[in-house]
């Protein structure tokens, strides 16, 4: 038998309702048993379940049916939906912030800024950047810095720089999904590298062939952690051995220790200000080492990554007129009262982050499943992001899920944590729903 017409059934089930989110599917033998079918074909029904986007495994827990995405038909009981799946924060009073700049614009060079630019941008804004990207003694030269419509793009352009057709990428099992979408564009093949608690495992990157790495050292998006000095050089040293090329995505790293690049002779730093200040407000950042300035270079251009003038020439006035500082050292005190209101609000929970991060990791009690959580959490009209979102390998994914505290107001996010804390302590049976 077709092994599609077999998912259609089960398809037909969850859709039903008669599999519900958080259901464990039988280990495939019994499954096979059960259809009469060879065990090489349930394991294609069962891939095909996950690829389909209805079924989710768990790392030596099996698999289970998948949450329903969430999105505009969420229950919103009691109010408006809470939204713990964006990732940002924008200050109450930013715009009043950033006016004076739109004003000096428009002011003293408007025409210029409407002109189209290169991916090299100005001498002013390559100095201004330079000067921002600065951590723990690295400053990037000043000719290296480039510059992309936003962070996202600054990554497609260096990978494409790095990674041909069909090569392959190192990165850490679980990371920015952005980036699974973007190498899957490029035909690249991201190949997961085994992390603990400080990180990528140095063992893991020399046992993969990869033609580069990319990595999130600090403030680790979804994991929330950064990555101690030791490993770091151990990892700089591992790289150094293999000829590796680094992609170091430094978006958070202004909410982090202070602490520079792995391997700066052979690392690429990518980041914007979509985080420092909005995303709509997003220029993004390349700083590769010397010898491959020309080849992203051309990467932006024939990508159309280029950042646009007017947006490079606003940020270039924010960055230098101290706006941009004076908001981040707001943003880095929002975001440590957060990670104070969470732990605060989930006592004895395993929570993981780094006390700076707009996130956290919450490796959730056995007793629940991720799915089964962000379903029973949907329910009360908070979304939060299961860790299958995150993972490399589909079906390969953490028991956890990821918060985003940042973007709520602080007496929501506070209203929102104690109902998780509530559910959480709970068991999935008693919060099972017709």
């Amino acid at each position: 038998m077709d092994y599609r017409l077999i998912a259609d059934r089960i398809a037909a089930d969850i859709a039903a309702r008669r599999l519900k989110p958080g259901d464990r599917l039988p280990p495939q033998r019994a499954f096979a048993r059960r259809h009469g079918i060879a065990g090489s074909t349930a394991a294609r029904v069962y891939g095909e379940l996950i690829r389909r986007g209805l079924a989710v495994g768990e790392v030596g827990r099996g698999t289970f049916v998948r949450a329903a995405r969430t999105g505009p038909e969420l229950p919103e009981p009691g109010g408006a939906r809470v939204d713990l799946e964006l990732n940002f924060c924008v200050l109450p009073d930013q715009s009043d912030l950033l006016a004076p700049g739109l004003d000096r614009l428009v002011r003293d060079g408007l025409d210029r800024a409407l002109t189209p630019i290169g991916v090299r941008g100005t001498p002013e804004a390559r100095a201004a950047v330079a000067r921002t990207l600065a951590r723990g003694g690295w400053t990037p030269d000043e000719d290296r810095v480039l510059f992309t419509g936003n962070g996202k793009q600054a990554i497609a352009a260096v990978v494409s720089a790095l990674v041909p057709v069909g090569g392959r990428l190192g990165v850490e099992a679980v990371t920015y999904p952005v980036v699974k979408a973007i190498a899957a564009r490029l035909g690249v093949t991201l190949v997961p590298l085994a992390v603990d608690d400080e990180g990528v495992l140095p063992q893991a990157v020399r046992a993969a062939d990869v033609r580069a790495v990319y990595l999130q050292p600090t403030l680790h998006n979804p994991l929330g952690t950064t990555m101690p000095e030791r490993r770091r050089a151990e990892l700089a040293d591992t790289v150094r051995d293999l000829d590796l090329q680094v992609v170091e995505d430094a978006i958070y790293a202004f909410l982090g220790p202070d602490l520079p690049p792995l391997a700066p002779e052979r690392t690429t730093v990518v980041d914007s200000l979509s985080k420092r200040l909005a995303p709509g407000l997003a220029v993004g950042f390349a700083v590769p080492p010397g010898h491959l300035v020309d080849r992203v270079a051309a990467a932006a251009r024939s990508g159309g990554w280029v950042a646009g003038h007017f947006a490079l020439a606003a940020a270039t006035g924010w960055l230098t007129d101290g706006t941009v500082e004076s908001i981040v050292d707001r943003k880095r005190a929002l975001a440590a009262a957060r990670q104070r209101l969470a732990r605060e609000r989930l006592p004895g929970f395993d929570i993981r982050a780094d006390p700076g991060a707009y996130h956290c990791w919450w490796r959730l009690p056995d007793r629940w499943r991720a799915e089964t959580f962000v379903a029973a959490a949907a329910r009360r009209g908070i979304a939060v992001t299961p860790a299958a979102a995150f993972a490399v390998v589909p079906g390969h994914a953490p028991n956890a899920v990821r918060l985003a505290l940042a973007s709520t107001p602080a007496d929501t996010l506070a209203a929102a944590l104690d109902v998780l804390s509530a559910l959480a302590e709970g068991r999935p049976e008693d919060d099972q729903v017709d």
